[in-house]
């Protein structure tokens, strides 16, 4: 028969009554109840608790001051990157700093603050500045810094990136209102660029940021928008400017050396020249010189000599031949050089028949080709 069949009463055979006690589910309630005077015991609200309940609470409370220990220890490790500083703070005072690697520290008393100091930071600030002249020019400049002292990176300013912005700002507005408008578009940026870090180094420099500048970068300058196309033309103008410059330039080092060279070769030619003359002339002293005793001991052979040499000199460079007639006055002179020429002009064009005769006198005689002296001495024959 079932333990819960009707007449049975569901007593003799309910399954959680063994040994004579009853093992029914546990009253969740009642459970509550014991878990509360125990705890009440352990912290003093049952005093009249025997000492079983006593020795039970000291091992709980023993027991949850163990892990807690525990958990407090393990959560105290903690790792700081290569590339990182760690600060440590001890109840909210800088205590020291602390190298990579693994390290503990006590938690609820010390705070850890890891700080980059390897990383290489961006800064950019822009916006429109007035330059020296009064125009008005958008200038973006960029920045780059890193962090070399982690304390007083934290700790010298409330927010080092913050007032690095502020500074590099101040410094850019300094140097651009110092400065024309042409200079801080065209040719003067590396001045400005040069000129704003040695300024933003002096604006930090007193504050001891823990800051370094690693570079510093001019990378826009451009007018308002209202008068971009003027400055272009402008900015296209200087290029112009100096494109036409590097020309000259180039020409000049073409001609140069050129002229030089002709220099050069005129001085040479020159020297020559002068050396030539000089032994010549020193060569016409040294012949007088020896010519002079053999005039001094006979002068009409050494006359006659010397006119000579000199006739055969001038007449051997000439093409006319001179004859001279025996017993007669008159010296035949025979025009080779018109003769050579009068034989080529057999090959020439016809001669202009309006042209006047060139042959012929105005008389129609042929005219007498012997030089004036020859003339002379004919006519005086004649007369004679």
């Amino acid at each position: 028969m079932a333990w819960n069949e009707p007449g049975n009463n569901g007593k003799d055979n309910d399954p959680w009554k063994q040994g004579g006690r009853d093992q029914g589910p546990p009253d969740l309630d009642e459970v509550f109840r014991n878990l509360s005077k125990k705890f009440g015991g352990i912290f003093g609200g049952n005093k009249n608790t025997g000492s079983s309940n006593n020795s039970g609470g000291s091992a709980a409370l023993l027991l949850i001051a163990v892990v807690a220990l525990l958990v407090w220890a393990f959560s105290g490790f903690y790792t700081i990157k290569e590339s990182e500083r760690g600060l440590i703070l001890r109840f909210g005072q800088y205590h020291s700093e602390v190298m990579p690697g693994i390290h503990w520290k006590p938690t609820f008393i010390d705070t850890v603050t890891p700080v980059d100091v390897t990383s290489v930071r961006s800064l950019r600030t822009d916006g429109f500045m007035l330059t020296q002249d009064q125009n008005l020019v958008r200038v973006t400049f960029e920045i780059q810094y890193r962090v070399f002292d982690a304390r007083a990176y934290k700790f010298s300013v409330v927010d080092a990136d913050s007032s690095l912005r502020e500074a590099t700002d101040a410094a850019l507005r300094y140097v651009v209102g110092h400065s024309i408008m042409d200079d801080v578009l065209t040719k003067g940026r590396e001045v400005i660029r040069q000129n704003t870090r040695t300024e933003l180094e002096q604006i930090i420099s007193p504050y001891a940021m823990g800051l370094e500048l690693v570079d510093v970068n001019f990378r826009d300058a451009r007018p308002p928008e209202e008068v971009k196309e003027a400055f272009d033309d402008a900015i296209a103008a200087q290029e112009d400017e100096q494109r036409y410059i590097r020309e000259a330039e180039a020409y000049a080092r073409e001609i140069e050396p050129r002229a030089r060279g002709q220099v050069n070769r005129m001085m040479q030619e020159a020297e020559a020249y002068k050396q030539q003359t000089l032994l010549k002339a020193q060569g016409e002293v040294a012949r007088f010189e020896k010519l002079l005793p053999e005039y001094l001991a006979a002068p009409q052979v050494t006359r006659d000599r010397m006119y000579l040499e000199t006739m055969e000199q001038v007449y051997g460079n000439s093409s006319k031949v001179l004859v001279d007639v025996k017993n007669g006055n008159n010296i035949m002179y025979l025009p080779l050089d018109k003769m050579i020429n009068n034989s080529s002009d057999t090959k020439a064009p016809a001669i202009n028949p309006l042209a006047p005769n060139r042959t012929n006198g105005s008389d129609g005689r042929t005219p007498d080709l012997r030089p004036e002296t020859n003339r002379a001495d004919s006519t005086r024959t004649g007369r004679g």
